[in-house]
């Protein structure tokens, strides 16, 4: 009799190598060869962006398959030797863990799961959890790395969702720059778009497809469709030897880690937040080429920061006035004893656009020059003529905008894992049912 089993996995890398994507590669062939049956892509499900004990993508892998029964305690042993000889143990940010139920995924272990992507869980909520509904956890060192694995089980993609195809690099090239033809990407890219993303940033032109760290990632295809990810793959030309791929199905690119609206008052330190307000003041930039400005509700005024990274969409940042009612979404970094929390932003929409007035010195009623003050509470006098006028006052100027309404978002370089970008608007799924189609992996 066959059991469906679940199988997370998560916290395996470090910055300096490793990769939980990787292991999920070959897991996939190795259980495939025990006569296990994938009943959905290898899920590569995004948490939280913002904690800051992550590694890099902060990315947690389940595996779901069928099983026969009296082969369940052979298959897991596989898995903890497989995920054990390719974690990076020695790190100390590396906690790498393994967490498995068989049967189906109740409610409350899904609403976890959404818990891990939008907030910040305890380890001892996740044990709670996996005591509930007796899902068995092995960690291979410290017990951080259950919370992520705990989630990959709950969460099942069931709303949206997009697709990657991962290519990997063979072990001995994994200290060299890697290497691809550009433009084989830029062919890709003008063929497949928008059923792919994020392939080149087009401010820059920056190939986005290949990671820059010692992971043994070669590329990786983002799209909306395996389809879609597997044409693009076949149309880049590597210029070196890949050792494996794989299709993965994830939650990359759909704002996922955003829920409702909160009120400033209620924000918190590595949460995503979505904020409604108005901007408050003028933005301003300060040394590095960061822009700040204010937003304000009726809780209260948070700091808002455009970074330099996110290229031209900090020209929008720098057009708004004040009065202007916007969305922020973004993640909240913690206060310091210089500057309270700050809302760094990923987005932004316009909702409502107010005037821009700006005030200017009045015209010479003589000779129509500009003014100058003639001092305080001394009224304006004329360089020219010199004609004075006490009475004179400051006159408001209302300008253009040069900005309309609608979402904002910064370059594709700039982009969180989860970030949705401007091609998905429209294309979100929801409640479809998963058949896995061939060739989803190689070998």
């Amino acid at each position: 009799m066959n059991s469906v089993l679940h199988v997370g996995i998560d916290d395996t890398d470090s910055p300096r190598m490793g990769c939980t994507t990787y292991i999920a590669a070959l897991l996939v062939c190795e259980l495939t060869e025990l006569d296990c049956r994938f009943v959905d892509y290898p899920n590569l499900v995004r948490l939280n962006p913002n904690v800051p004990w992550k590694t890099r993508g902060n990315g947690a892998i389940c595996l779901r398959f069928t099983c026969d029964e009296r082969k369940i305690s052979q298959v897991i042993r596989h898995i903890v030797t497989t995920v054990k000889s390719n974690s990076d143990l020695a790190d100390r940010r590396a906690d790498p863990a393994i967490a498995y139920l068989r049967g189906p995924v109740s409610p409350e272990l899904a609403a976890f799961s959404k818990r891990v992507i939008r907030s910040v869980v305890s380890i001892k909520e996740a044990q709670r959890i996996a005591a509930r509904w007796k899902i068995l956890c092995i960690p291979l060192k410290g017990k951080k790395g259950i919370i992520g694995a705990i989630a990959a089980l709950g969460e099942t993609l069931q709303s949206d969702h997009t697709y990657e195809l991962i290519t990997y690099r063979t072990l001995r090239n994994r200290s060299i720059p890697r290497n691809i033809d550009p433009e084989s990407v830029l062919r890709m890219n003008r063929e497949t778009t928008p059923l792919t993303f994020n392939n080149i940033d087009p401010e820059t032109n920056r190939i986005l497809i290949t990671p820059r760290g010692r992971d043994p990632i070669l590329y990786g295809i983002r799209g909306e469709t395996p389809e879609a990810v597997f044409k693009g793959h076949e149309m880049v030309k590597p210029n070196e030897e890949i050792e494996r791929w794989a299709i993965f199905r994830t939650n990359h690119g759909t704002d996922d880690h955003y829920s409702t609206f909160s009120k400033i008052s209620d924000m918190c330190p590595y949460r995503p937040v979505v904020v409604a307000g108005g901007v408050v003041g003028r933005p301003f930039t300060i040394p590095g080429g960061h822009v700040i400005f204010k937003l304000g509700d009726d809780s209260g005024v948070v700091d808002c920061a455009a970074y330099e990274p996110t290229g031209r969409f900090r020209d929008v940042v720098r057009k708004l006035v004040e009065g202007d009612l916007i969305e922020a979404y973004g993640g909240v970094r913690k206060g310091s004893a210089r500057h309270g929390q700050t809302l760094n932003l990923e987005k932004i929409g316009i909702m409502d656009l107010a005037a821009d007035c700006r005030y200017q010195n009045p015209h010479c009623a003589l000779c129509g020059k500009r003014m100058e003050s003639a001092g305080k509470n001394q009224g304006f006098r004329c360089r020219k003529c010199g004609a004075v006028d006490q009475a004179a006052r400051k006159i408001s100027v209302e300008t253009e905008r040069d900005l309309a309404l609608g979402i904002y978002i910064p370059p594709p370089r700039a982009h969180r894992h989860l970030t949705k970008p401007v091609s998905r608007y429209g294309r979100e799924k929801a409640g479809s049912k998963v058949l896995v189609v061939e060739p989803w992996h190689w070998p």
